[in-house]
């Protein structure tokens, strides 16, 4: 019985003439279209920090991309409005064509929601991704420069702003 590594028992191994193609990495990262489900939701502020489209309250036309992300404010009239959006995909009267990934809510306020306020969040995550961003003071001045906020890493990896800087 023969010792050693395996390439010493059999031998070299050929090289391929031609190597296998190496795979391409895909040319395009997914584009989202912000929805605002109520006046003053964030799309503006959410497009520029996240990339993608600011359809501001109007759906997604034919040029934009088809993917939706439903923005509101944690307020209860944003929350009431998000689901109010949710029931018009749910019933299938958004324009054809449209693919509803997540909803966005974003703060209306620092600290934590109240309770009736969370029950309500309970309820939109329990039929959909929902991807919360915390209250942010450097926005409400209009500094959009920076990172986005660390507790959005899953929003960022999402919309491919992880990583970017302004």
């Amino acid at each position: 019985m023969q010792q050693g590594p395996e390439i010493w028992i059999r031998g070299p191994v050929a090289v391929p003439q031609d190597p296998p193609p190496e795979p391409t990495p895909a040319t395009t990262a997914r584009r989202f279209s912000w929805v605002g489900t109520h006046g003053g939701a964030g799309t503006s502020t959410l497009s520029f920090v996240y990339g993608g489209h600011d359809c501001g309250r109007d759906w997604p036309g034919p040029a934009d991309p088809p993917s939706v992300l439903l923005v509101a404010r944690t307020h209860a009239a944003g929350l009431a409005a998000v689901l109010g959006a949710l029931e018009v995909f749910r019933r299938g009267a958004a324009p054809q064509g449209l693919d509803l990934d997540a909803v966005v809510l974003v703060a209306d306020a620092p600290g934590r929601l109240p309770k009736p306020l969370a029950q309500h969040v309970k309820v939109i995550e329990s039929v959909i991704d929902v991807y919360r961003v915390p209250w942010v003071p450097a926005w409400r001045l209009g500094d959009l420069s920076g990172h986005p906020p660390r507790e959005t890493a899953s929003l960022a990896r999402l919309t491919g702003a992880a990583g970017r800087a302004h």
